[in-house]
């Protein structure tokens, strides 16, 4: 998506989005083309500039643009023709399970939570350093570009970043402090790459790209409608929505519907570790000379991707926005009780090998009944989180901003707040 926003007033002014296809050539395995994310960024900027031409703008009142992506998808690729080395590593993706098991095995206790000291996050499959200790272990032309010293490492935001600027022709290698936090490899109180995580999943530096701020001018765009706009802003997807939802103080949260459900409470410049099984993340660094800020977050694999399921896998809707007429022709599901493990269970379980369960069906079940255990499951996800964050932060929430494509279905948002029993609010959904 390319969205412009009135940089006084915030307001929305034009955006053009398109869809990008998943892959997944085996079960639990998902990928990305690196060149069809790379395309649908110039599509979605060519658009919306004609968008924003058609309003009675020009291009130069565009004055900077920001960059936000998905965190932990994982893109190597060659620096030298600018080629990827291996399809996107998709951030729910459960190929590297043994991987996982071989790195817990090794720690002292053999805890999957030895490393939480350091970048704040469990050894799981969900991060970037497990993806990339993957590709070097399995895929030869990735092992061979390291010994050679062309492989490049990022998350999206790296990809499209290290192309807008140019490429093979003086792109800059760089990430932020959000999306560096999620790989398992920036040590959360320095904003460094450790050595000592480094070591642990025997990862060189080497690939690593620079970490900068959230807030800076990174370079300019090389060509395309926006040729010699600066770059000024990246942060990873759901630190984006904190921002974006104004949660600036501490003990503000946001709850984001998307294809996972991820909910952020501002922490402020203090670290917390938590006891809870949600994850310690930077929450955004505005400027090289700023403090940066933390929050917990809790994170569920599968929301929305449970109604693309209920779609495109069982056929009971033609559209994701039909799951809401269906489930409202049901007072309850009636004992129907879905959970959509497709990915394991992330906060708080931590369950790899976790799957999913349709249960308590009966002759009575119908398809109505299914769309609104599809979209309870949602809500009382979202339940285990509030109730480990509010554990470890001490502080009860007492209104929740939400955003994200989900929030546009009202029912799910009554079913939510009545699950809760805390007011929700929408500032603000595509």
């Amino acid at each position: 998506m390319q969205a412009i926003f009135n940089s006084r007033t915030a307001e929305l002014i034009t955006y053009h989005q398109t869809e990008i296809n998943q892959l997944c050539p085996h079960e639990g395995w998902v990928e990305e083309d690196p060149y069809e994310i790379l395309e649908s960024v110039k599509t979605c900027i060519e658009s919306a500039v004609n968008n924003l031409k058609g309003l009675g703008n020009g291009i130069s009142d565009i004055k900077c643009i920001g960059i936000t992506n998905q965190r932990e998808t994982t893109v190597v690729w060659d620096k030298v023709t600018g080629k990827p080395l291996y399809n996107a590593i998709v951030w729910l993706d459960l190929r590297t399970a043994s991987t996982v098991k071989n790195l817990i095995d090794k720690t002292p206790q053999k805890s999957k939570d030895y490393l939480r000291p350091y970048c704040g996050l469990p050894i799981t499959t969900y991060f970037s350093a497990v993806k990339l200790r993957w590709l070097l272990d399995n895929s030869e032309s990735v092992r061979k570009a390291v010994e050679e010293g062309r492989c490049l490492f990022g998350t999206v935001d790296s990809w499209i970043m290290w192309n807008l600027t140019g490429g093979v022709n003086g792109g800059q290698h760089l990430t932020d402090v959000t999306n560096a936090s999620r790989t398992m490899l920036m040590n959360l109180h320095t904003l460094k790459w450790d050595d000592f995580l480094c070591r642990f999943f025997d990862i060189p530096k080497s690939v690593l790209p620079e970490i900068r701020s959230s807030s800076e001018i990174y370079g300019s765009v090389a060509s395309g409608p926006l040729q010699g706009i600066p770059i000024s802003g990246i942060l990873g997807d759901q630190q984006a929505a904190l921002v974006g939802q104004t949660c600036f103080k501490t003990g503000q949260a946001k709850n984001t519907y998307g294809t996972g459900c991820f909910l952020l409470y501002n922490t402020g410049p203090e670290v917390i570790e938590s006891k809870n099984g949600l994850l310690t993340t930077v929450a955004y660094q505005f400027g090289p000379k700023r403090k940066a800020v933390y929050a917990l977050e809790g994170a569920i694999a599968i929301s929305g991707a449970c109604v693309r399921w209920l779609r495109d896998n069982l056929g009971i809707i033609k559209t994701s926005a039909e799951v809401e007429t269906l489930a409202q022709e049901v007072d309850s599901t009636h004992g129907c009780y879905f959970v959509p493990a497709f990915s394991g269970l992330f906060c708080p379980y931590w369950q790899d090998s976790a799957r999913g369960i349709l249960c308590g069906l009966s002759q009575f079940t119908t398809k109505h009944h299914i769309a609104r255990a599809a979209l309870e499951a949602v809500c009382f996800q979202t339940r285990e989180l509030l109730e480990a964050m509010n554990q470890d932060s001490g502080i009860p929430l007492t209104v929740l901003q939400v955003d994200g494509g989900m929030t546009c279905n009202n029912l799910l948002m009554q079913i939510q707040a009545d699950i809760l029993q805390i007011n929700v609010g929408t500032l603000l959904t595509f």
